[in-house]
């Protein structure tokens, strides 16, 4: 523990711009770390189910959105037939 204590301490002690550096840094190799760990999840198989609910999630929507696009609306309808 004595590693991340020092660490810590560094972290305290950089200054303004040396600390503006530090974050980006950490946020580049922390994406990194996040994209690493998805392409293994996605070889492994792990996203399947989730990817598949997905997809199925997004073209019932766009069914929807197709079939309330496809039947004009109360509001409409009624504007339409007082002029």
């Amino acid at each position: 523990m004595r590693k991340l204590e020092d660490v810590e301490e560094q972290i305290r002690n950089l200054s303004g711009t040396e600390l503006a550096e530090f974050r980006k840094w950490y946020a580049k190799f922390d994406a990194q770390g996040w994209d690493t760990q998805i392409d293994a999840d996605v070889k492994s198989g792990k996203l399947d189910k989730l990817a598949e609910a997905a997809r199925k999630a997004h073209q019932e929507a766009r069914a929807q959105s197709c079939e309330a696009s496809a039947s004009p609306d109360f509001t409409t309808t009624t504007r339409l037939a007082s002029h």
